[in-house]
């Protein structure tokens, strides 16, 4: 059977969709639960207790905000700087908005909220894979909701593992690396977008020469920077 069959008997009822969503997300799940894990451990070791750091998991369910803001709070860096870097962070999520916004703009604001708190790097990645296969996807919410649903217990059931477990789990494991490589090919393929790679590359370029910023702020302003440029490309396609 062909993939492009594959994905038209995927998509014959919301709930084969949403199934589909849940199957395609799960080649990642190795890596989500070894970010998630090394995000349980970090909260823990930065001095945080087992509820804060649980409550903080599940309700910010933002790895990469999470670990840039961690060694901020165990500084006692300004609370504003914190928030200001989380923020920063998670900059990247505009962009996805940006680029699936015609996708959910007919549901109604409860249930984009949800969407929205779901979010990811992995299932939109997946996402936009299978929209760039097949435009006409005839239940792509279901879709959608079924991969970040998988996404989101995947990395809820990780971090408070590395949380229960943070004193037991050794850093010689190398789970850092385990979840960036995993993110990283699961990325890069993006960037045959326009706004991605665009977005991408300022970013780099930024990060790299604002290096000596004191309190991590070099990294900050690519993000921000990075995010700026997707967002302004992405727009100029949708006037061109």
């Amino acid at each position: 059977m062909s993939e492009s069959s594959v994905i038209g008997a995927a998509a014959t009822s919301p709930r084969e969709a949403f199934r589909h969503g849940v199957r395609d997300l799960l080649p990642a799940a190795p890596g989500v639960f070894a970010w998630g894990l090394v995000t349980g451990v970090a909260m823990v070791k930065s001095g945080l207790g087992v509820p804060e750091s649980i409550v903080m998991s599940l309700v910010a369910y933002a790895g990469s905000a999470q670990l840039a803001a961690l060694p901020l709070m165990a500084t006692f860096a300004p609370i504003w700087l914190i928030v200001v870097t989380a923020v920063i962070v998670n900059l990247r999520f505009v962009v996805y908005s940006v680029m699936t916004r015609q996708h959910f703009a007919g549901l109604s604001m409860n249930r984009r909220l949800w969407l929205g708190y779901l979010v990811g790097d992995i299932m939109f990645a997946r996402f936009s894979a299978l929209l760039e296969r097949q435009p006409d996807y005839p239940h792509r919410i279901a879709y959608y909701f079924g991969g970040a649903s998988c996404n989101w217990m995947w990395w809820q059931v990780s971090s408070i593992i590395g949380i229960l477990a943070a004193t037991r789990i050794p850093v010689s494991w190398g789970l850092e690396l385990a979840g960036t490589l995993t993110l990283i090919a699961l990325l890069v393929p993006l960037c045959r977008q326009w706004p991605v790679l665009a977005g991408a590359s300022v970013a780099a370029a930024t990060s790299v020469l604002a290096h000596g910023l004191p309190l991590r702020l070099g990294l900050a302003l690519g993000i921000a920077l990075g995010v700026a440029t997707a967002v302004v490309v992405e727009r100029g396609r949708e006037e061109a």
